[in-house]
């Protein structure tokens, strides 16, 4: 009975997600007109090798970013570095890094911090356009604490919250966000899996600094006087993210996982989401080969798409398993498409204690 209760309460709060999302809903008129879309890349190799579509299965770590519900299969200790060279071709590098830990037998805690480096560019005004002032370096970055529970063995739900920060040489923004998440598991062997995920919530942001300042001549005296102009604010490109899964358990040693999720977004396209996750352990390693496509209106169209990011991802994994609790030592990789950009490689180093 107790069960049944708690299935019904997180069913509400699930159809309360769902409602709420309705006030973010957006349409494709107000494509591009969010901010902080650094908050939209995934920096994590394993979940990106799917297509993001693993909000019903993604574990640990990487679930921050998917659906924090996961961070609760987390075994006992997990630190993760992973690199992506954004965009392909265009110089732009994300680092992230985090660690996860559990705290009790139900609950698990994560910090977690992605920085997006542009490189070093030059500096120049309307006065002095020549590059002799110098360089300036933009920065992106995340700064995530989530925490994650287990209300019962079918039951799991977790809240990441998000200090985002913008900057380059004479303006910065600084914001707040959150996300929520909860997964349902059944089956005979735990094999099917559902979960909802809304992310980017959270209160508008604004540019302020030097650089909105400039001097001028009053007509009037003569005199110089500092003029200050208004910056606009803008909105986080809050989301909702519905997925279900199914594991393929062939025996001990072979599993494939087929996952699939759609994307409501409020100032983008809505996205569908699929992916394949094969996986075989041999003695003290285990090896994982990985496909997803993500795809949305227009994107068979050159002329009428709106993402750099034209659908396909891969990726692999390789974990020597150490010790007779089995933790793991891995390696990972991940691709993803973007058209005239190249290819965007991710690359990432996972340490599971258990």
């Amino acid at each position: 009975m107790k069960s049944i209760n708690k299935l019904i309460k997180y069913t509400a709060v699930a159809g309360v997600v769902m409602s709420c999302s309705s006030v973010f809903a957006g349409n494709e008129d107000r494509v591009g007109s969010a901010g902080a879309t650094q908050l939209l890349v995934n920096p994590w190799a394993r979940s990106v090798g799917i297509g993001d579509a693993g909000v019903s299965y993604i574990n640990g770590l990487e679930a921050t970013f998917t659906n924090i519900a996961g961070l609760a299969f987390t075994d006992k200790t997990q630190i993760k570095f992973d690199h992506t060279n954004w965009m392909g071709s265009a110089g732009i590098a994300l680092n992230s890094a985090g660690i996860a830990q559990r705290i009790s037998a139900s609950t698990v805690i994560a910090v977690s911090v992605q920085s997006m480096n542009f490189g070093d560019i030059d500096k120049t005004t309307v006065e002095l356009p020549e590059p002799t002032q110098g360089t300036f370096s933009p920065r992106l970055n995340v700064f995530n604490v989530g925490f994650a529970h287990s209300f019962s063995s079918s039951i799991y739900g977790g809240v990441n919250f998000k200090v985002i920060s913008e900057s380059i040489s004479n303006l910065k923004a600084n914001g707040v966000a959150f996300d929520a998440g909860i997964r349902y598991v059944t089956g005979e062997q735990d094999q099917i899996k559902f979960g909802i995920a809304l992310k980017n919530v959270g209160p508008v942001m604004k540019y302020k600094g030097d650089g909105l300042s400039d001097q001028v001549n009053t007509l009037i005296s003569g005199g110089l006087s500092t003029l200050e102009q208004r910056s606009a604010t803008f909105e986080l490109p809050s989301l909702l993210n519905i997925g279900a899964s199914y594991d393929f358990n062939f025996n001990e040693k072979n599993k494939l996982v087929w996952s699939a999720a759609f994307t409501a977004n409020s100032f983008q396209k809505d996205q569908y989401r699929m992916g394949l996750d094969y996986g075989l352990t041999i003695e003290k390693a285990a090896f994982n080969l990985r496909v997803g496509y993500v795809a949305e209106k227009g994107i068979f169209q050159t002329a009428n798409r709106s993402n750099a990011l034209i659908g396909l991802t891969a990726g692999f994994s390789a974990d020597a398993l150490v010790g007779k609790k089995k933790s793991a030592l891995g390696l990972e990789y991940a691709m993803r498409l973007a058209g005239q950009f190249g290819v965007i490689h991710t690359f990432g180093v996972t340490i599971s204690l258990k």
